[in-house]
């Protein structure tokens, strides 16, 4: 197997021609409508929002930054643009109970007339009955009735008057009321004289008497009954006066909304019977709480308003708590007690996004406790009822109010990460029912020519939305490469979002302070320059560490066992790749390959695989019919905190086969990528950062010419390398290698090639792997004569076992 060449310059870097773009400032193009490479999202977006059918709602799957919300919301908008404007809807009053308060539904912008008619009928209501009350023609007709009950009852004692004088009586008015008394020669008889009298007319007067009484009883039974009856014709004076007043206007209001609108027309008449019931509100007096209450309760609760062909509302709940999406009812404290009543109810955004869409963060709303119960309630159910928490939970044991629920027709769109879509989908039965339609939003898009000028128009997309200058070629050539490099792939270009918006923001303030027109590429480069150096500290740290030797990394000669592997750090949205020092240890033994990470519990599930795949290989390389025979382990020296992944298994397994056949390896070269049993090497992550990293270590204590990185094949269309380590490239002092096989590393860190092997399965004399080979036959020997010792010993010792002592001693250093 042939020695790995290192790559030319030209693949380790694709530019981007700022010719062949065809223009010379983004003032040239025109703005992309759709962003490029989203056609997959944006076909289920557009299926999304012509489905009306229940459960057809939206989830829009991406990373954060991706620019899910201002994808959604624009072409969501759009749609929403060219729909039916939704109802207004308010609540009112309920006069037969207040705390169930009802809704009205109202054509679009006729909410808001609604409430404006009601308040000048309160205003009126305020003015014109007490005034009416105050007439003269009120006064009037009011005391003639309370003559006419006076009449009635003179009358009445009138002619019971006449009727007694004829009897020789008389009816006298005392304090506890009327009595009758006898009557001689015009003056009251005494007690005493009438006691004088005969008895024969005694009894006479007597009869009379009582006939009489009777006669005043029966009047006396009337006088409730007429007081009623001028009570009645109170209220009827106080109806047609009050009818009188305000009664038109009333009449206007029905036959403005109550024609067509039943709820509207009952709320009228009730408040026409309700002023009419509570007319002493409105008669003048010194205390005016007790109207004011009155009239409070015609007043009207708008609690979605739109504007008429304003299209479908697209409504964005930034904090989706349970009280934010189904409403709220507040209270306020009076003497010490808590008071609601319909004015204080408070829509949610369900009830603003009625008719339209409700766009929510998925994250968001999994985290407010019972907002995820409260929407797929409202969802399932087709209605919003507003209920605190401890309503729904039982917990309020007060009287509230419960308002009339709202019928719900939303299309709401989530927002949030594939795995939160995939944990739903596999946890929660509901969530199929309701969110339909998956909308995956693409991370990265093919990156030809003809993206790239699709990419250099949403440059300029962006750069007009957010207000900033224009960008030459150059600077757009500049952050189609930059692109690349976030994509990790020289044939892809991350999508663009976050990232893209912050790039363009920062250049532009930095062409601000050169008194620039138009962004260029040297602020591009600054730009880039700044956020790096911002976010760099800790491999700064790193780097100074490892140049003091504190961090122990070779970059020249060659050591034995010892091998420099790759890892990549990420800290928030930074990444750097960072050398570190693998080691192994071989002796004889029973086939042990102890992994120190895993075994001190630093290790990965991932790492730990990578691990035994390579143990198997060296079995399978070295021992493929007979047991291997070897007790080794392998560890990352000065690793103090969790190690994951398989990108070090080739490093490892070129530190392992030092270790056996005592073979030193290169230290100027490092190494990642992942094997499989076959000994293919297999593409890894970060490889950028990766190659960075090591050069940055390797300049820092001076470049000899032979330094480099050996890497998978595979990771090669991934290369999108810094300037000074392509300059490096250039000048011949540093180098990248492409592997394929792990034979190419081993021969690429040895200098000397592996050997071939034979039908019978021996290495070629004097290679590599037969110097291996040799050294396991030793330990297999050596293995064997300590099994013999240990069988002819055994009777001899106490709870002796079959295994050796130096495997034993190796499971307890692990």
């Amino acid at each position: 197997m042939h020695k790995p060449q290192p790559l030319s310059l030209d693949r380790l870097y694709r530019i981007c021609p700022a010719a062949d773009l065809g223009f010379n400032s983004t003032a040239e193009l025109e703005p992309i409508a759709q962003p490029p490479g989203q056609e997959r999202a944006l076909e289920a977006l557009e299926l999304g929002t012509q489905i009306s059918r229940h459960g057809f709602n939206i989830f829009v799957l991406g990373p954060d930054g991706s620019g899910k919300l201002h994808l959604a919301r624009r072409l969501i908008q759009a749609r929403a643009n060219s729909q039916q404007t939704p109802s207004d809807w308010c609540y009112l009053n309920n006069f037969d109970d207040s705390t169930y308060p009802k809704l009205l539904r109202l054509p679009a912008g006729e909410g808001e007339k609604w409430c404006a008619d009601l308040d000048e009928l309160i205003d009126e209501l305020r003015s014109n009955i007490p005034a009416t009350f105050e007439s003269d023609e009120y006064q009037n007709r009011l005391h003639e009735l309370q003559q006419q009950l006076n009449r009635r009852q003179r009358e009445a004692f009138e002619q019971l008057q006449q009727e007694a004088e004829q009897l020789d009586a008389t009816l006298l008015q005392t304090p506890s009321g009327f009595t009758i008394a006898p009557v001689r020669n015009g003056e009251v008889i005494e007690p005493d004289k009438f006691q004088q009298l005969p008895e024969q007319e005694r009894k006479e007067i007597q009869k009379n008497i009582e006939y009489l009484q009777e006669k005043l009883e029966q009047i006396a039974k009337q006088a409730p009954k007429w007081r009623k009856e001028v009570q009645e014709q109170t209220r009827k004076l106080n109806e047609e006066m009050t009818l009188l007043a305000i009664g038109h206007r009333i009449q206007q209001l029905h036959q403005r909304y109550g024609a067509d609108n039943p709820v509207a027309a009952e709320h009228l008449e009730a408040i026409r019977n309700d002023i009419i019931e509570n007319i002493e509100a409105f008669k003048p007096q010194d205390n005016q709480d007790s109207m004011e209450a009155v009239l409070n309760q015609y007043r009207g609760n708008l609690i979605v308003n739109h504007e008429p062909d304003q299209g479908a509302p697209v409504v964005y709940e930034d904090l989706p708590n349970h009280q934010r999406l189904v409403g709220r009812t507040e209270h306020h404290v009076f003497q010490g007690a808590l008071l609601t009543d319909f004015r204080l109810i408070r829509p949610g955004s369900l009830h603003q996004a009625n008719g339209g869409y409700l766009i929510i963060d998925a994250q968001k709303l999994l985290t407010q406790p019972y907002a995820w119960q409260s929407l797929k309630r409202a969802l399932f159910a087709g209605e919003v009822r507003i209920e605190s928490l401890e309503q729904v939970h039982g917990f309020w044991s007060t009287v509230t109010l419960e308002p009339e629920p709202m019928p719900l027709d939303t299309k709401v769109v989530l927002l949030g990460d594939r795995i939160i879509y995939y944990l739903l989908s596999a946890y929660d039965p509901d969530f199929p029912d309701l969110f339909k339609i998956e909308a995956d939003i693409e991370d990265d898009l093919p990156r030809d020519s003809e993206t790239e000028r699709l990419y250099a128009r949403l440059i300029a997309t962006f750069a007009a939305q957010l207000d900033l200058r224009h960008l030459n070629n150059e600077a757009v050539a500049r952050i189609i490469e930059y692109s690349s490099r976030m994509a990790e792939d020289s044939l892809r270009l991350e999508a663009g979002g976050r990232n893209l918006a912050d790039l363009l923001q920062e250049a532009d303030n930095y062409a601000a302070g050169d008194h620039e027109q138009i962004i260029e590429r040297r602020h591009i480069e600054q730009t880039l320059a700044a956020q790096e150096r911002r976010a760099a500290r800790l491999r700064d740290r790193s780097r100074q560490m490892i140049g003091r030797g504190t961090l122990v990394i070779n970059t020249d000669g060659r050591q034995i066992a010892c091998v420099n592997g790759l890892s990549v750090l990420q800290l928030g949205n930074f990444s750097f790749g960072r050398p570190t020092r693998i080691t192994a240890t071989a002796r004889p033994g029973k086939g042990q390959l102890i992994d120190i990470e895993r075994e001190a519990k630093l290790g990965g599930n991932i790492h730990s695989k990578g691990v035994m795949i390579l143990s198997r290989y060296l079995a399978k390389r070295f021992a493929p019919e007979s047991e291997l025979s070897l007790s080794a382990s392998i560890a990352f020296e000065q690793s103090y905190s969790g190690v994951d992944g398989d990108s070090a298994s080739v490093a490892e397994l070129c530190a392992l086969l030092s270790a056996i056949g005592e073979l030193p390896l290169r230290q100027d070269i490092a190494l990642t990528g992942s094997i499989n049993q076959l000994g293919e090497v297999q593409a890894v992550g970060g490889v950028n950062e990766k190659i960075e990293g090591f050069f940055d270590i390797c300049q820092d204590a001076g470049l000899t010419g032979t330094q480099g990185v050996a890497l998978p094949a595979s990771n090669v269309a991934h290369l999108m390398l810094a300037e000074r380590v392509r300059d490096a490239v250039a000048a011949g002092q540093f180098h990248i290698y492409p592997l394929h096989y792990v034979d190419e590393a081993v021969h690429l860190l040895t200098d000397s090639p592996v050997g071939e092997q034979d039908a019978e399965g021996n290495w070629s004399e004097g290679s590599l792997y037969a110097r291996i080979a040799a050294r396991l036959e030793k330990f297999a020997q050596a293995q064997h004569g300590s099994r013999a010792d240990d069988n002819s010993q055994g009777d001899n010792r106490l709870g002796a076992d079959n295994s050796s002592p130096d495997e034993s001693q190796g499971e307890i250093n692990g």
